[in-house]
Formats: C-alpha cells, structure tokens, sequence
C-alpha cells in the first residue's frame, strides 16, 4: 500500500500473551468476546498510509499490505507501546493527588487519572498514599492485530471529506475542485469549534502532502435567519 493511501481498515486487537480481545472496529467480534459496548459505532478506521497516526509495528506492516486480504501478525513491545519503564510508576501524597483531582477518595482502583499534563492509572490508595502508573496502558505487552483493508479511496473529493469528516468528528462538509485547486464549503459548527484553527493547519498540510491540492480555500456561509430563531 503507497504512503498517503486513505484507507478504511477493519481489525481486532489482541494481546497476544492470552488472546484477550482489546479492541475491534467489529461488532461481531465486539459480541463474541463479551466485549460489546452499546455506547460505541462498531466502523472501519480511517488512516492515511505513512503518516505515523499508527503505532510503528501496524505502520511497517500496511505498507507492504493488499487491500481486501486478511492479516494475522504479532508486534513486539518495542514496536507497539514500548517496554514498561518502573520509573513511570510513582507513589505520591493525598496532598499533591488533591491538587489534581478534587475527590481522590471516589477512585476506584484503575481510575483514569490526569496530574501535571500526564495521563496514569491508579493502582492503589491507601494510608494516605497513592501509587499511580503512568506507562501506557498496553506497554510491555505483545500486540496481535487481525486486520483487512476494507476500502482505499480514489476520488479526490471524496478524499478530503473523509479527512475532514475524521479529524472533527463531524459531517456536512462540501467539496469543490477546480483543477487541483479545491474549495472547502465548511457547515457552521466550525464557527463555534475550538480546536478547528490548530485541526485546519493540520489539515492543510495533509491535504498538499498526500493529495497533491493547489490553491485551498476554506468558505464560511451563515445563512440568514428568522427573527426569534435560535442560534
């Protein structure tokens, strides 16, 4: 598969320690496992090829993969999350947890936890003492992927929509080429989005990288309405 392909991929992920299911873009799997989440759309992911959205170990392997074959294979820790480092795990006060979050007693064991910009698990709590681990959640562990590429997408068009559609979350884009320049009509939620300046530049290079775009212009219509009408 070329670098800069935009693919759907359909896989399972596995640890391959004890083929304990992790994660699926399939509902069947989802249901076989015991795995099944309601509050989840069970759909292919969406990666352009080469551009290290994945982690090395899948990356290495799309690139020499066939679209519409199926693909068993193991990835090693240092390909994968890496090894555990002890060094990520620390032991800290209630004092310096309660800065960070405001009921440390209403964690459970395993609860996701943010202090200092750093993402960890708290492992246990007690006598006044917390110890939290900050590796990631699958350091050390060997990966098992199944996987098929479901769809490589052609159209140029279609190309960018699915760029813009997977990078905000949200539809309702239109997509206008005038030779390789394009026209990118944006629906109004953009207005109110945030993230959109920093997620635009992003996009911006990926689209001139990987889909060879010229001139690119993003257009805002708001369209009038009634007196009364909500925002």
């Amino acid at each position: 598969m070329e670098n800069g392909s935009i693919v759907h991929i359909d896989y399972d992920l596995y640890n391959a320690d004890d083929n304990e299911l992790i994660e699926t873009t399939r509902e069947d799997v989802a249901k076989g496992a015991d795995k099944f989440d309601e509050n989840r759309t069970y759909k292919p992911l969406v990666t352009v090829i080469g551009e290290g959205r994945l982690i090395a170990g899948f990356e290495a392997h799309l690139g020499d993969a066939e679209a519409e074959k199926d693909y068993e294979f193991d990835i090693a820790p240092e390909d994968a999350y890496g090894e555990r480092d002890p060094n990520e795990v620390e032991v800290m006060s209630e004092a310096v947890l309660i800065r960070s979050v405001r009921d440390p007693e209403s964690l459970g064991i395993g609860a996701s936890v943010e202090i200092g910009g750093k993402q960890g698990i708290l492992k246990s709590f007690r006598s006044g003492r917390a110890r939290i681990d900050f590796n990631h959640p699958l350091a050390g562990r060997t990966l098992r992927y199944n996987y098929r590429i479901v769809k490589v997408i052609e159209d140029r068009a279609e190309k960018v929509s699915t760029l813009l559609e997977t990078n905000t979350g949200r539809d309702g884009f239109e997509v206008e080429f005038d030779g390789d320049d394009v026209t990118i009509t944006l629906p109004e939620f953009v207005s109110y989005d945030q993230n959109w300046s920093f997620t635009k530049f992003g996009l911006i290079r990926t689209l001139r990288d990987h889909i060879g775009v010229g001139t690119i212009v993003f257009r805002e219509v708001h369209e009038a309405r009634e007196v009364g009408e909500e925002e």
